[in-house]
């Protein structure tokens, strides 16, 4: 079976467009590793339309409900390859193949990292980059949280309703990144100390995280250490395919296209200067509606 698109990614983008692309009939499949991508992982969405007040968890579990309602399967797998064979398009996952006419690349981002020693050999063991997945492991303790952009500042928040006292380390001066309402909160909260102008030089511990080491000198004892200091867009397949980029991100025109025929790109991946649900949303509708007219006008032409 050749689909007429396939979406790689399973976040905001992916899923709206493969909404999208259900309302205009198309054949489609949404193959991604993480369902909601890093949206699923907020401890609260404040700033989409319709929604108050919502976690990560239940978006994505809306946003999978709307998708599946509309008979478009989701495969959780990974795509290890993607290439053009005369007008069709052949992937293959660790699990399958599978073949396309157009595809919308949504891969989105992935947790940047500190690089430091032991920062792998701590994974799960102290150290964490979900503080939705893991905050209430850390009961009673005392934790720190690495960056300083509304991710950072959430996951404190989040992680004060389990911790005794929380640590926020952050190289600026000042929170310049996040919203001034999120500042708020952290600033009032009793059990939140910041820290500016500070790095984490070295991870400290045996079998077990036990402290951090700052580049100043300071020594602090933890129990956890969340590291939330942005994220890399997931573009090896794009670079495989010799698809443009702008820095990091996937250059799109207003259409979502690459500069490549047939495949398209939506969300966090590309370079879009404004990284939120609602403009990842807006991309992958767009995206869709390109493919659609594209696929229409190949038919008819």
């Amino acid at each position: 079976m050749t689909y007429d698109l396939i979406i790689i990614g399973a976040g905001p983008a992916g899923l709206t467009a493969a909404v999208y692309a259900a309302r205009y009939k198309m054949k489609v499949l949404v193959i991604g590793e993480q369902l909601g991508g890093m949206s699923s992982e907020a401890h609260e969405i404040c700033n989409f339309s319709t929604y108050k007040k919502i976690t990560g968890e239940e978006f994505t579990q809306k946003m999978k409900e709307q998708v599946e309602n509309l008979k478009v399967k989701i495969v959780h797998d990974s795509v290890t390859s993607l290439k053009k064979i005369d007008s069709i398009y052949n992937l293959k996952t660790n699990l399958k193949e599978y073949s396309s006419k157009k595809i919308i690349l949504a891969m989105g981002s992935e947790k940047r990292k500190l690089e430091l020693e032991n920062e792998n050999k701590f994974l799960g063991k102290g150290v964490s980059y979900c503080a939705t997945c893991d905050a209430p492991f850390f009961r009673n303790k005392t934790v720190g949280v690495v960056g300083g952009s509304n991710s950072a500042l959430t996951a404190a928040l989040l992680i004060s309703k389990f911790a005794d006292k929380i640590y926020i380390i952050y190289r600026q001066d000042r929170f310049f990144r996040a919203e001034k309402m999120w500042v708020e909160e952290v600033e009032n909260n009793d059990k939140i100390k910041i820290i500016f102008n500070s790095n984490v030089a070295e991870l400290k511990g045996d079998n077990v995280l036990e402290g951090v080491k700052l580049d100043n000198g300071e020594e602090l004892k933890l129990d956890g250490l969340f590291i939330e200091i942005g994220s890399i867009p997931s573009v090896k397949l794009a670079e495989d395919l010799g698809i443009e980029l702008e820095g990091n991100h996937i250059k799109t025109d207003k259409k979502q296209k690459t500069n490549v025929g047939g495949i398209f790109a939506a969300g966090d991946i590309t370079n879009n200067p404004l990284k939120q649900i609602i403009t990842a949303c807006a991309e992958g509708a767009i995206a869709a509606n390109s493919v659609h007219l594209e696929l229409n006008s190949e038919k008819n032409s």
